[in-house]
């Protein structure tokens, strides 16, 4: 059974190494086949119209691993002013001053939230001037933000209180 199947199998491969005919019809499109056709020519095939693949791998090369930035610790420490500081300024003037820790990689900026509002957008500078900010109370804090946007590394939320001379404050008595 095996050798009848065996003999089989070879006569049906030598079938498809049949010869390729080509032609040209009436309205001059070319055609081939594996069947002679009326004014068919017989093509030859040469072995360099294989399809063959080779894949070159380069040599490999002596690769240094850098640390990953994603483990390094940024520290940012808002310098002034001070937790719980009283400032008074009338117009709403605020400077804050910012230490960063190690250094920021290259196109990282600074961004200033207060009161989780971002106010100064993204910055190189380690200091922010802010002005018209209103009276009262304010949180802020430091972000320092990757070129994808991404925050590297926040400022602990700091507290601080903005004092304003009021004219509707009660009048002082003259002597």
């Amino acid at each position: 059974m095996r050798l009848i199947l065996l003999i089989s199998l070879l006569i049906i491969s030598c079938n498809s190494l049949a010869t390729v005919y080509r032609w040209v019809d009436e309205n001059g499109k070319v055609h081939y086949s594996d069947e002679p056709k009326a004014n068919a020519e017989a093509v030859e095939l040469n072995e360099n119209t294989q399809n063959e693949i080779s894949i070159k791998t380069p040599p490999k090369a002596h690769v240094t691993i850098k640390e990953d930035k994603a483990s390094v610790r940024y520290t940012i420490i808002i310098t002034s002013p001070k937790e719980e500081a009283t400032i008074r300024d009338n117009n709403g003037d605020l400077t804050v001053n910012v230490s960063v820790s190690p250094q920021l990689p290259r196109g990282s900026m600074l961004t200033l939230l207060v009161d989780g509002v971002l106010t100064e957008g993204p910055q190189t500078s380690a200091i922010f001037t802010l002005s018209g900010i209103f009276r009262g109370e304010h949180t802020i804090v430091v972000n320092a933000v990757a070129q994808n946007g991404k925050v590297l590394a926040s400022s602990s939320p700091r507290k601080i209180f903005l004092h304003q001379a009021s004219v509707l404050g009660p009048a002082k008595k003259s002597n």
